[in-house]
C-alpha cells in the first residue's frame, strides 16, 4: 500500500508540473505576441491573460507580475538561442569540424537564423521600450556570452584577448539586431556576411 501510495504521489506530481509548464508557456507565447504588438508600456496584464485564456491570478502566481513576465520571456528567448547554437556547434565538431573560428562561425549563424525568424519579438528586446532591470540583465547576459566565446576561440586570457572577444561578441550582437531591422531575408543576410568579414579580420 505504501509503495502504491508513492506512486500515485509521483505521478499526481508529475501531472501537476507539467501542467505547470504548460501554463508557463502558454503565458509567454501570449506575452510575446501582446509586447510585439502594443510594446511593454502599452501592454496591460489582462491584454495578456485575455490572449493567453488564463487569469490575472495564475499570471501572478507563475511570474509575479508584467515586469517579471517580460524579464522571463527575454530569458527564455536567450535560452533558446544558447540551446540552437550549443547543438550546431556541437553537431560541426561531431563532423569533423574543431577550428574554433569555423565553430564560432557555424554558432553565430544559428544566433543569426534564429534572431531572424523572431525578428518582431528581438525588436520588443531593442527598441527601448522595457521594464527596469533589464538592462542589468541584458549586461550580465552579455559579460557570460563572453566568457563563453573566450572558451569557444580559445582565446588568450591576457588584455589584448578578452577585448579581442568582447568586441567580436560586440559585433555579433550588433548583427543580430541590424538582421533583426532588416527589411527582407537579402539585407539580413548581407549583415550576416559582413559580420563575419569583420570577425575574421579581428582573429587574423
Amino acid at each position: 500500500m505504501v509503495r502504491k501510495t508513492s506512486e500515485a504521489a509521483t505521478s499526481t506530481g508529475s501531472w501537476q508540473w507539467t501542467r505547470t509548464a504548460a501554463t508557463q508557456r502558454n503565458l509567454l507565447d501570449a506575452a510575446s505576441d501582446v509586447f510585439v504588438e502594443h510594446g511593454f508600456t502599452d501592454t496591460s496584464i489582462s491584454d495578456i491573460v485575455a490572449r493567453a485564456g488564463s487569469s490575472v491570478g495564475s499570471l501572478y502566481h507563475h511570474f509575479g507580475g508584467k515586469t517579471e513576465l517580460f524579464l522571463a520571456l527575454w530569458d527564455d528567448y536567450q535560452n533558446e538561442h544558447e540551446r540552437l547554437v550549443a547543438a550546431a556547434v556541437a553537431k560541426a565538431r561531431k563532423a569533423g569540424e574543431n577550428n574554433p573560428l569555423a565553430l564560432f562561425n557555424v554558432g553565430s549563424r544559428s544566433y543569426f537564423d534564429y534572431t531572424w525568424k523572431h525578428r518582431d519579438l528581438e525588436r520588443v528586446f531593442i527598441e527601448g521600450d522595457t521594464p527596469p532591470g533589464f538592462e542589468v540583465l541584458r549586461r550580465e547576459r552579455g559579460r557570460e556570452w563572453v566568457r563563453q566565446n573566450t572558451v569557444l576561440l580559445g582565446a588568450s586570457n591576457d588584455t589584448l584577448g578578452r577585448l579581442t572577444v568582447a568586441v567580436i561578441t560586440d559585433i555579433i550582437t550588433v548583427s543580430g539586431q541590424e538582421v533583426a531591422l532588416s527589411a527582407s531575408k537579402r539585407d539580413a543576410d548581407e549583415v550576416v556576411e559582413a559580420a563575419a568579414v569583420l570577425v575574421q579580420r579581428l582573429v587574423s
